[in-house]
């Protein structure tokens, strides 16, 4: 069976990048297992300490809110490199299905693109790059770009105002309850991507991936205000 034609509606699509582009969620966690071993540290309870966060606030959670800024940003670069080369090699096994395809339908139909995340700057470059997806987004708002990180609301309402289209107009991607918490608070429609949680209650629509036929018949019936 053929897949559904996106049409320009009105609406735009923000997305999330970790659990909605890439299921990195459980080799981040592996990273951040080795970096703290390495340093002979426990990572115990360390997927509910990061799920969502941006990196300086699981680095002083994990290593001491009067942590040194210089030492949050290094302590972060070197996990995030570490995290880089364990992906690499497995990188396509982790894209999320039909992601990829439906990023650039969308773009090809002339839906405003933006990518709203937590993550950091060259991690970013790195998904975008090895997905294919450089170039199809027309804001990119990544956690170095807004003081207060999700759940704050503060990424989508900087995307939304950078596509110039209404959070209420905006449809977000997400998987993480904080990420989902700042699209509700933003006033924007949610679709929950089940790569993270099994299930998410406060959500729209909630799809394991990118080729449900269910995420089609819901963005058919979507209007503008």
């Amino acid at each position: 069976m053929s897949t559904p034609h996106l049409q320009p509606s009105g609406l735009a699509f923000i997305f999330d990048m970790d659990g909605v582009l890439i299921n990195s969620t459980s080799l981040h966690t592996l990273t951040w297992e080795r970096y703290l071993e390495s340093l002979n540290m426990s990572a115990a309870g360390l997927m509910q300490r990061m799920l969502g966060k941006r990196n300086d606030q699981i680095v002083r959670d994990l290593f001491g809110h009067d942590l040194p800024q210089a030492e949050v940003d290094r302590h972060g670069a070197e996990k995030e490199r570490l995290y880089r080369e364990l992906m690499m090699p497995v990188f396509d096994q982790h894209v999320v299905p039909g992601v990829a395809e439906f990023i650039k339908q969308a773009a090809a139909a002339g839906i405003p693109l933006a990518l709203g995340t937590n993550a950091e700057p060259l991690n970013v470059e790195f998904v975008l790059r090895h997905t294919g997806l450089d170039g199809l987004f027309q804001a990119i708002v990544d956690g170095h770009q807004v003081s207060r990180p999700k759940p704050d609301p503060e990424v989508y309402l900087e995307a939304a105002g950078r596509l110039g289209v209404p959070p209420a107009n905006c449809i977000v991607f997400e998987d993480s309850p904080g990420g989902m918490a700042a699209a509700r608070t933003a006033g924007a429609r949610l679709v929950a991507l089940l790569t993270t949680l099994d299930e998410a209650p406060v959500a729209d629509l909630a799809i394991p991936d990118f080729t449900s036929p269910r995420l089609f018949e819901w963005l058919a019936g979507q209007k503008p205000n």
